[in-house]
C-alpha cells in the first residue's frame, strides 16, 4: 500500500485494522483510512504526515520505520494472497480470543449456563461471520442463474413458494418465498397465534412440507391442543378438558388426526430464546430435516445480543436484523409474529386498520420485513358491536416487497380455532341447506318450508350473496 496506489483500494475493501496484530500496523492502516476518506494520495510522506497530526508517528517508530517498511514489501502482484493470509490469522487470533473468554466464563459460577450458550454461540459467530465477505457477481452470471429458474419453473404446476393453504393469500404470494422475512402483526388476542399455526399446519399436512415453529408464549402441548381443535372440528372445551369426550368423539379425534401426526412439523417451546440459539437451531432444522418454513411466535419475546439488554429499541432492531440476514443464508421463508401498539386502537375516525407504523418497539422491523401482514378483526379489539361483524377478519397485506398489497376478507371460527376463507363459508352453509329441506319435506304437519332450520350467514353478507 505504501508503494503501489492500486493495492490500496483492493487493501481497504477487503481488510480492516483489527487484521493487523501489531498495534504499530494497526496504527498505520488507522492512517492510510483517513487518507483515502480524505481522497488523498498514499505513500510514505502523507502516512507520516497523517501519523503526525494524530500523535502517533513516534509510537510507530517514526520515518525510519514506514521507510522500512516499504522495503521490506514482496511483489505487488501477489497482493491477493497477502491478503488471505491476514485474514486467516484474523480468524484464528479471533478464534483463540473467543476461546479463552468462553473458557473464563465457563468457570465462573455467576453466570448462567443460558447466558454462556448465547455468549459463546455469539462471539464463534461474530468471529467467523466479521471476516467472511461474499464475493460481488456480474449481471452476466446473475441473469443465467434466473434463466434457469425461470425455466425450471415453467414445467412445476401450482405456486413456487411455500403455500399458505389460503387460495386468495396465495394468488397474491406465489406462496411464502425463499429468504423473505414475512411479519405478521396484530394486536393482542386477535388470532396471530391460531392464523401462523394454520399456515403452518396446511404447509406441512396438506403439502407434506417440512415446517419449523419457535413458540416462545406457549408451551408445545398448548401448541398441539390447539392444532388438534382445529383438525377434528371438536370444541375447545372438550380437547381441554372442560367437557367429556363421548365415544364416538374418540373415534372421530384418531381418525382426524391420523394425517397430522405424521406431518413433518417440528415445534421448539423455548421460552426467551437468544437469538443466536435460534439461529444455530434454524440452520441444524434445515439442514437435517429439510425446513422449508420457520414460524417464531413472536419476535419482541426473543433474547437480542446481551450487551443491548436494557436498550429495547436497538435489541429488537438486532433481532429483526438477524432474523432477515438467516433467512436469506438458509433460503428459506421466516414467518415472525410481531405485537402492535395501541396507536391503531386508539386512532380517531375509520375502522382503526393498523398501518406500517404500528408496529411496536422498532421501525427497523418494518425496513428489514420483505412482507408485513396485519390481521384486522374490529369485534376483537371494541371497534365494532355490529354482530354480522362476529367472525370477519381482513387479512391486511401492507407491505409487499415483490409484489402487490390489498385487504383479504376471512372469517376465524373461534371454536375451532382456525381461519377460513369467505369461499369456504359460504360452500359450508350452501351444503346445510339440503339437509334442512330434507328435515323440512318429512314434517307433515307444519308442510315444507326450504329455509327451516337455516341459520343465516353471519359474515357480513346478506342473501344477495346467495
Amino acid at each position: 500500500m505504501l508503494i503501489e496506489p492500486a493495492a490500496v483500494d483492493e487493501a481497504m475493501e477487503e481488510l480492516s485494522a483489527s487484521c493487523f496484530y501489531d498495534k504499530r500496523h494497526q496504527m498505520i492502516f488507522e492512517a492510510m483510512s483517513s487518507l483515502v476518506l480524505e481522497h488523498t494520495p498514499i505513500d510514505i510522506i502523507t502516512v507520516s504526515a497523517k501519523l503526525k497530526e494524530k500523535g502517533t508517528l513516534e509510537d510507530v517508530g517514526g520515518p525510519v520505520y514506514l521507510a522500512g517498511l516499504s522495503q521490506k514489501v514482496g511483489a505487488a502482484a501477489h497482493m491477493e494472497y497477502y491478503i488471505k493470509i491476514l485474514k486467516q490469522k484474523t480468524i484464528q487470533r479471533d478464534l483463540i480470543t473467543a476461546s479463552h473468554e468462553i473458557l473464563k466464563k465457563s468457570y465462573d459460577d455467576s453466570v448462567k449456563v443460558d447466558d454462556l450458550i448465547d455468549i459463546a454461540q455469539t462471539r464463534v459467530y461474530n468471529a467467523i461471520q466479521n471476516n467472511v465477505k461474499k464475493e460481488v457477481q456480474d449481471i452476466g452470471s446473475i441473469i443465467n442463474t434466473a434463466m434457469e429458474d425461470i425455466q425450471e419453473r415453467q414445467g412445476q404446476t401450482g405456486y413456487n413458494g411455500v403455500p399458505s393453504g389460503f387460495p386468495s393469500i396465495d394468488r397474491v404470494t406465489q406462496g411464502w418465498q425463499k429468504s423473505d422475512l414475512i411479519i405478521l402483526a396484530a394486536r393482542p388476542s386477535v388470532g396471530k397465534t391460531a392464523f401462523s399455526l394454520n399456515l403452518a399446519r396446511n404447509a406441512a399436512v396438506d403439502h407434506h412440507m417440512p415446517v419449523a415453529f419457535f413458540s416462545l408464549e406457549m408451551s408445545a402441548i398448548q401448541l398441539a391442543k390447539r392444532l388438534m381443535t382445529s383438525e377434528s372440528g371438536l370444541s375447545a372445551d372438550k380437547i381441554k378438558g372442560g367437557a367429556k369426550l363421548e365415544n364416538y368423539e374418540w373415534e372421530q379425534l384418531e381418525m382426524k388426526l391420523r394425517n397430522l401426526i405424521k406431518a413433518p412439523l417440528y415445534i421448539d417451546d423455548t421460552p426467551g430464546i437468544p437469538v443466536m440459539e435460534f439461529r444455530t437451531k434454524a440452520k441444524t432444522l434445515v439442514k437435517n430435516k429439510g425446513v422449508r418454513l420457520i414460524v417464531v411466535d413472536y419476535l419482541q419475546l426473543m433474547q437480542g445480543p446481551a450487551e443491548l439488554r436494557g436498550m429495547r429499541e436497538q435489541e429488537v432492531a438486532a433481532i429483526s436484523r438477524t432474523l432477515k440476514a438467516t433467512a436469506k443464508e438458509l433460503d428459506v421463508p421466516i414467518i415472525a409474529l410481531s405485537q402492535l401498539s395501541r396507536n391503531a386502537v386508539q386512532r380517531g375516525g375509520g375502522s382503526g386498520k393498523p398501518v406500517l407504523s404500528d408496529l411496536r418497539e422498532s421501525g427497523s422491523i418494518e425496513q428489514d420485513a420483505d412482507m408485513v401482514i396485519f390481521i384486522h378483526r374490529p369485534d376483537a379489539i371494541g371497534l365494532s358491536e355490529n354482530p354480522e361483524d362476529k367472525e370477519v377478519t381482513q387479512i391486511i397485506i401492507a407491505k409487499h416487497r415483490n409484489g402487490e398489497t390489498g385487504e383479504i376478507q376471512m372469517l376465524f371460527k373461534s371454536e375451532q380455532v382456525r381461519f377460513v376463507e369467505m369461499d369456504e363459508a359460504l360452500a359450508a352453509q350452501a351444503m346445510s341447506i339440503p339437509s334442512s329441506m330434507n328435515n323440512a319435506s318429512q314434517d307433515a304437519e307444519g308442510g315444507y318450508d326450504p329455509f327451516s332450520g337455516y341459520a343465516p350467514f353471519q359474515g357480513g353478507f346478506d342473501n344477495k350473496g346467495f
